[in-house]
């Protein structure tokens, strides 16, 4: 893996783990920051590794975007750098891996917008989550894209019309996260979490996943038309043939990738 500045990235048998190391910025995201973290997700989608996790150093997890790099902008300046964000999300989603944020302390702004990139999230009892630009002066407008597609409209309008925080129990409830544990368990309910939803075949989920995110925002008819076509055309690959007949000669598939 490359050396950074802004974070650390750390590989151990099929899982990459992405810390955000701006501990001393709440790990904020500036462009540099925001340039790195591209970077690790593109060269770790080049791997045959299977999972990562997204994690961040010090006390919280991610404080949104640095405005001590965007107070200094011009619109096209600003333009960039949430083109560049928008950039890091959409990687997330569509990188082979399964993503897994761990989430701990404050995930605020562009910070929470990181969690509902995520494919899951794991959050501390002692996270919190917010958009708080709804009670300042700059509206989180891009963090809530998929915050929305997350939670639904109204619990999106609560959190971006308030801007308060709500906690880690409220953000289950709300299906931000998929879990929330006790602090001590984090790392824990992380890596178990990720074991199961990295079985199987990895071209396979690979597919899987890029096509759920291609169907998710669109009409059904439009939705089942790309998921049955694609189905169709995965039933003929190595892996789904291999899965098939392990199930029909009761073993143990022997996944070809």
């Amino acid at each position: 893996m490359a050396e950074y500045e802004h974070i650390l990235v750390k590989r151990d048998d099929a899982t990459v783990t992405i810390t955000m190391n701006r501990a001393a910025r709440r790990n904020s995201l500036s462009e540099a920051h925001l340039a790195e973290l591209l970077a690790a997700f593109e060269e770790t989608a080049a791997t045959d590794a299977t999972g990562v996790v997204l994690a961040g150093a010090g006390p919280v997890f991610s404080a949104g975007h640095d405005f001590g790099d965007v107070a200094s902008r011009d619109l096209e300046g600003v333009r960039r750098l949430l083109t560049l964000c928008t950039r890091l999300m959409r990687t997330m989603e569509s990188v082979p891996q399964v993503v897994i944020a761990r989430v701990h302390g404050l995930a605020t702004a562009a910070g929470c917008q990181l969690v509902a990139s995520c494919d899951l999230a794991v959050a501390a009892a002692s996270a919190g989550f917010a958009l708080p630009g709804g009670k300042g002066g700059w509206f989180c407008h891009t963090p809530a894209v998929p915050v929305a597609r997350a939670i639904g409209r109204k619990r999106l309008m609560e959190l971006a019309l308030t801007g308060d925080v709500i906690d880690a129990a409220t953000a289950l409830e709300w299906g931000l996260v998929n879990r929330v544990v006790p602090d001590e368990d984090l790392d824990a309910a992380v890596a178990e979490l990720l074991a199961r939803a990295t079985r199987g075949s990895r071209a396979s989920k690979a597919l899987g996943k890029q096509t759920l995110y291609a169907q998710l925002d669109r009409p059904e008819a439009d939705a089942y038309a790309i998921a049955v076509e694609v189905m169709a055309a995965a039933s003929q690959t190595p892996s789904a043939r291999e899965g098939m007949a392990s199930f029909l000669e009761k073993r143990k598939p022997e996944w070809p990738d």
